[in-house]
């Protein structure tokens, strides 16, 4: 037998695996890595979040990857090119943050990776010709794991499309084994570049949990910044959407979209909500005179307005949750004190509160996710969602 796969065996015998989880939003504010001891699985997983950094892109790798993110025209060979690369450059980051804290490779056990997301496709977007559900990750797990000699699982995305889901949000799974409380209803709230969240019932009760994307979080604010306040990433602290007011003509724009009537669960991602969406709704409105600050904070208008709609829409008259926040959105004040007074559900509580810090999330859970792919078993789904398929997710590379 392939000595890879003795090792996989070997690790589903043991009470405890180490697991590397790693995650890079569409913000691409770095990669995130998380190395987690793990035990059990299903609703008696137990997580320890060993260590955790964002190690940041240098500006060589964001010039070449930024372009052929979520554009309509973009060089195949570009794209094919940049699949291996990504690949190779986060396998050398887990390796460095490895080496910084201390950690020799052959001690981690396996590396959930998510990649680059370039492109999500829900059918329903018009956005292609083929009628089904797509979605595009970037960052070959073979060379990760060729890159480090950790057996690598990545692609988790695919496999849950191809049992019937829409591919995102992927966090629902994880929250749900490891989040749901018998004290309180809950909603974990993820303001990223795309803002998401999972409902979560009192366990107990009757009602299943649920889970859905709201529309744009940070993903419009930072490309507005990017392109106009280079070489500033983002608005640090909302400095720049504080200098200005809400345009409601243009509020009203944004907001007339019929992803953001639809009802949920729904996905959707910066192919839809784009710089191009907001020049149409500039045009739309006839407010293409207005200045940056203006701008940006009747951007700040349109993510709070969307995503507290849409949690308002799934707990209908359910018991009121708490809101426990986490993403890069979390540490904008503006835009979480916009969301806590729309929604009505504030004060929000950071996700640290529960035992995990919320910038580590997303990349803990994908080593959840892993960890699960290793002991699926189909007669026995853990309570997941509604709407999401009972599937294992993630493909494994081999590093030999």
């Amino acid at each position: 037998m392939h000595p890879d796969l003795v090792a996989l065996q070997r690790m589903a015998a043991r009470p405890a695996r180490r697991i590397v989880g790693l995650m890079s939003g569409t913000s691409m504010d770095g990669l995130d890595i998380a190395l987690c001891r793990v035990e059990g699985s299903g609703r008696d997983v137990r997580v320890e979040l060993e260590r955790f950094g964002t190690w940041p892109f240098e500006a060589d790798f964001l010039a070449k990857v930024r372009p052929i993110l979520s554009v309509e025209t973009v060089r195949l060979a570009d794209v094919c090119a940049a699949n291996g690369w990504i690949g190779r450059v986060h396998g050398q980051l887990v390796l460095d943050a490895l080496r910084q804290w201390g950690v020799v490779p052959g001690e981690v056990d396996l590396i959930a990776s998510h990649g680059q997301t370039v492109y999500h496709h829900p059918k329903e977007s018009d956005l292609s010709d083929f009628d089904i559900d797509a979605t595009l990750q970037i960052g070959d797990g073979d060379q990760i794991a060729r890159t480090t000699g950790i057996i690598t699982l990545s692609d988790f995305r695919q496999r849950q499309l191809a049992a019937g889901g829409q591919g995102a949000p992927l966090v629902a799974y994880g929250d749900a084994l490891m989040f749901r409380s018998d004290a309180e209803a809950r909603i974990l709230l993820n303001l990223g570049g795309i803002a998401n969240f999972t409902h979560l019932p009192r366990h107990g009760t009757a009602a299943r949990s649920r889970s859905t994307d709201c529309g744009p979080g940070n993903t419009l604010l930072d490309a507005y910044v990017r392109k106009h306040f280079a070489p500033l990433a983002f608005d640090e602290d909302a400095a720049l959407a504080r200098e200005g007011s809400v345009s409601d003509a243009l509020l009203s724009a944004l907001m007339d979209d019929p992803f953001l009537q639809a009802a949920p669960p729904k996905t959707t991602g910066p192919e839809r909500f784009n710089l191009d969406y907001l020049a149409a709704a500039q045009d739309r409105s006839g407010t293409t005179g207005l200045d940056h600050a203006d701008i940006l904070r009747s951007l700040v208008a349109f993510s709070a307005r969307a995503t507290s709609e849409a949690m308002l829409a799934m707990i209908g008259g359910s018991e009121t949750p708490v809101v426990y926040v986490s993403g890069g959105g979390a540490h904008n004040p503006l835009l979480r004190s916009q969301i806590e007074e729309m929604s009505g559900l504030g004060p929000f509580r950071d996700m640290g509160e529960l035992g995990l810090a919320g910038d580590a999330k997303e990349a803990v859970l994908f080593a959840v996710l892993a960890n699960e792919c290793l002991f699926f078993d189909p007669d026995r789904p853990p309570g997941l969602p509604d709407g999401l398929p009972h599937t294992s997710m993630g493909k494994i590379c081999l590093p030999r």
